[in-house]
């Protein structure tokens, strides 16, 4: 409180009017070469301007260092500065706010979510800087030291408790924003493959957090060899609880460090096929043509038998059948199909199409029309269509017959069925 008068008995000073002008000033040519140096980065979205200039961190950088400046030259030519020195942790404050805006907003995607948590956070700060100008801050400290909270032979209080809470969500924070950077400075534009950038992006995520934490809990006083009874209960509890789910993470890091299958590849599970989307750590995220997703257990992709269109060979074979009359020219129905198959565009010259004398069946001659493709991932069965519908128009402008099923019921002779009393015959 007697920071807090001193501050308001010192408002119609002239010196504070004069700090006040000064730190205006300040403020003002802050923002003007913010806007400046602004204008070179216009077309970009970056943690040093955020969405616009004023939204970033350049801004309240600028507007602190030249309030440093200020009070260095004040105090040198001894100057009172009062007013800057409550002014600076302000200034220190909104730099804080906005790049922690950036930095969520660079890890995590715009929601409604994390426009709450950057509200609440600019909240909370601005409270903070607030006790601590006007002094409050030390009774408000004493009184949380106050209450304490039992965790059953242990006692924290609510301070400490806190103050374990705020580094635990800094260092996450910090290590996933630094992680990030990594992913898309780094490894994004040197390594090529999916599957191996997932995999090290994963890796590089979750020893940083577990690094960052352990280092927090430290910090805060936790003894770190409680830790050790946790981790010996958690892999009994992995042990028998939660097999399945830690044979899926372990499958998916197998897949991903195997590359047996791959992001963007096409396959087929039992019945469903589709092109792989994404590999999580506990599943695999598996799209049909129809836009259908399935959600695979890694588990799944090891144990099960997977067929996959684009390990080695992205050409897919597709068939097509046909029956013609036996009066059919065989070679002369060879050309029609084959020219047919070509007729199509999707359907590849090399390996070329090739139309085969099947069987001889009951009502005629079975054509096997066999082609080659090599996006499958664009349709089969409007391919196969496609083809379908120009065999059936070349056969008819060649005046093929498609033969109906035919069959035929043969009577015996009436003189030779027996009379109804077995002896003399009808007729």
């Amino acid at each position: 409180m007697n920071a807090l008068n001193t501050w308001i008995d010192g408002l119609g000073t002239a010196s504070v009017l004069q700090q006040i002008a000064l730190l205006a000033l300040s403020v003002c040519i802050a923002f003007y070469w913010a806007k400046k140096l602004g204008h070179w980065f216009k077309n970009e979205s970056n943690l040093l301007f955020g969405q616009s200039t004023v939204q970033g961190v350049l801004f309240p950088f600028l507007a602190l260092a030249l309030g440093f400046i200020l009070k260095a030259v004040l105090h040198q030519f001894r100057w009172p500065t009062d007013l800057l020195v409550s002014a600076l942790p302000l200034l220190l404050c909104w730099l804080v706010i906005n790049l922690c805006q950036g930095v969520t907003r660079f890890i995590f995607p715009v929601s409604a979510g994390m426009r709450e948590f950057e509200r609440l956070f600019a909240w909370g700060s601005g409270i903070f800087c607030v006790f601590w100008v006007f002094g409050f801050m030390p009774d408000f400290l004493q009184e949380l030291e106050q209450v304490h909270l039992s965790f059953g032979k242990t006692q924290v209080d609510l301070r400490t408790l806190l103050e374990g809470v705020l580094s635990c969500v800094a260092v996450i924070i910090l290590t996933l924003w630094f992680s990030t950077l990594i992913e898309r400075q780094v490894i994004k534009p040197t390594v090529q493959d999916l599957s191996m950038r997932k995999v090290l992006s994963n890796l590089l995520r979750t020893c940083l957090v577990t690094i960052g934490l352990l280092f927090s809990l430290s910090a805060v006083g936790l003894d770190l060899t409680a830790l050790s009874v946790l981790g010996g209960a958690l892999g009994v509890g992995l042990g028998f609880g939660l097999q399945k789910l830690a044979a899926n993470y372990v499958s998916g890091f197998v897949i991903l460090l195997e590359r047996s299958i791959r992001i963007g590849d096409f396959v087929r599970i039992e019945e469903f096929e589709g092109q792989i989307t994404d590999i999580k750590t506990r599943y695999t995220l598996i799209r049909a043509y129809s836009g259908i997703e399935s959600i695979v257990p890694n588990e799944v992709l090891m144990t099960q038998r997977i067929e996959n269109y684009s390990l080695q060979d992205p050409h897919v074979m597709l068939s097509s059948t046909v029956t013609l009359s036996y009066d059919t020219n065989v070679q002369q129905a060879q050309r029609l199909l084959i020219q047919a198959a070509l007729d199509c565009d999707r359907v590849q010259q090399d390996p070329a199409p090739n139309a085969l004398l099947e069987a001889f069946d009951a009502d005629g001659l079975t054509f096997k029309l066999v082609y080659w493709i090599k996006d499958p991932q664009n349709g089969q069965l409007n391919v196969r269509s496609l083809v379908n519908c120009n065999v059936h128009a070349a056969l008819k402008e060649a005046k093929i017959d498609i033969p109906r099923p035919q069959r035929e019921i043969h009577w015996p002779q009436a003189s030779s069925l027996p009379s109804l009393d077995g002896n003399t015959p009808l007729g």
